[in-house]
């Protein structure tokens, strides 16, 4: 019993997506995931009280999983409200030097997303850069100087439809509206003008990258600021729209065990409405247009390749305009929108 003389979910350390794991997600686990998604910093004891729980259950699950790397949050900057461009690159390698340069590339700091995809012989990317003044020189250096390279293609992301701080989770229905409109922050201020980084809030989105929860006091220590002001300047990163709250967990644990990269072509007086259309999709984790031949991108989730055939053939055949796809399934993940894994880790499970 809770001490208010609820009833509190058992904690017994055991999911159902997983029976034997310790680190298997259950009901509870899923409501902590969208709670987190929700605002990645709420306090324990907030979550606790909307979920029915105690603290003391919220705090022995987010550090279980934490430990077992099945769960962790990210504190992220918005390229968009910073003025940054971010490109979808796609490179075409000899199968023998993908792992490679997809290796090298996720090695850079201005990359996320990097994933091996379909035979092994292409890697997707998504690129930053501080503007398009810079894109050039962004997408040049980047790539190994090899031979082994045989192709490279890039598209400018132009809208997002859904991603960023709209997790998977987000449409799993685990939350109820209520307790989303009670653990939701604020909305950003969507009139904010772009907002220059200093050193010091590089330096704090380097820490929030690697743990997003991280202390008051170790956030302080790693930017030269007082507590006071680190508090004060999450606040207004968060007004701002340019920090947002990711959360990483490993998919598997909810029955997804395929991902798949879909380019489309829109016809563009419906390419609004099929990128509104397909960013509710539930099988869909990000989804925005792009420039190039095909004008809409969008990474899907889903059980099995049957469950890929029918979303193809139901979801996606019905959206409007659509006049030619092209589909690749992720077979090997490098680096998501975190730093890069330790050496030789990969996470192939990890969400979208």
């Amino acid at each position: 019993m809770k001490s208010d003389g609820k009833p509190e979910v058992a904690d017994r350390g055991k999911g159902t997506g997983d029976p034997g794991s310790p680190t298997g997600f259950d009901a509870l686990d899923h409501r902590l995931i969208h709670a987190l998604q929700l605002d990645g910093r709420a306090p324990f004891s907030r979550i606790a009280a909307v979920l029915g729980v105690s603290d003391q259950t919220v705090a022995r699950r987010y550090t279980r999983h934490r430990t077992h790397g099945t769960l962790k949050v990210l504190g992220l900057p918005d390229a968009q409200a910073l003025g940054e461009v971010q490109w979808l690159v796609r490179v075409q390698c000899t199968p023998d030097a993908a792992v490679a340069v997809a290796e090298a590339l996720a090695r850079r700091p201005d990359t996320s997303w990097v994933g091996l995809m379909s035979g092994g012989t292409e890697i997707t990317a998504v690129c930053r850069a501080v503007s398009s003044d810079h894109s050039d020189v962004l997408l040049l250096q980047k790539l190994p100087r090899t031979p082994s390279v045989i192709g490279v293609t890039a598209h400018c992301r132009l809208h997002q439809f859904y991603g960023g701080p709209q997790g998977m989770i987000s449409k799993s229905g685990v939350l109820t509206d209520e307790q989303i409109a009670r653990l939701s922050p604020p909305p950003p201020d969507p009139a904010a003008a772009p907002v220059t980084l200093t050193d010091a809030d590089r330096r704090l989105f380097d820490i929030l990258a690697r743990d997003g929860r991280t202390p008051l006091a170790e956030l302080a220590a790693g930017t030269g600021w007082s507590p006071t002001t680190v508090r004060r300047r999450l606040a207004e990163l968060r007004a701002n729209g340019v920090l947002y709250y990711d959360v990483d967990y490993d998919l598997r644990q909810f029955g997804y065990g395929v991902m798949v990269a879909l380019w489309l072509s829109v016809e563009p007086a419906r390419l609004a409405a099929a990128g509104e259309a397909m960013a509710a999709h539930p099988e869909v984790a990000y989804a925005c247009a792009t420039t190039g031949p095909n004008n809409l991108f969008a990474s899907v989730l889903c059980r099995n390749v049957g469950a890929v055939y029918t979303y193809l053939t139901t979801r996606v055949a019905a959206l409007p305009g659509v006049r030619s796809m092209e589909s690749a399934p992720r077979i090997r993940h490098i680096k998501g929108p975190g730093p890069l894994f330790s050496t030789g880790h990969t996470a192939p499970g990890r969400r979208r």
